[in-house]
């Protein structure tokens, strides 16, 4: 797959997930500037210092992934529950 083609699928899979995290109560938006690798901005507007950057990309295995930033799977990318709920864990305020 080409860069490009890359790029344009995991905006598709971020816009998602950004619109399933909203959904939840998160601040959640997608950021692709031009040239960059595109990401969901997440944050907890209960506590502003709980954000996280999320990438999509496929593994060595062909299959979309969320990521953290970490270069640590959250879940496949087509199973946005399991994302959201992951990634709302990590983000939630004690």
């Amino acid at each position: 797959m080409e860069p490009k083609a890359n790029s344009a699928a995991a905006t598709v899979y971020l816009d998602k997930l950004a619109e399933e995290l909203t959904n939840r109560g998160f601040e959640a938006w997608l950021m692709a500037p031009p040239g960059r690798v595109p990401s969901v901005y997440v944050t907890n507007p209960a506590a502003r210092a709980l954000e996280e950057n999320v990438y999509a990309d496929h593994g060595k295995d062909g299959i979309w992934w969320f990521w953290w930033s970490w270069a640590e799977r959250i879940s496949v990318a087509d199973d946005l529950d399991a994302a959201a709920t992951a990634i709302a864990r990590v983000l939630a305020h004690p």
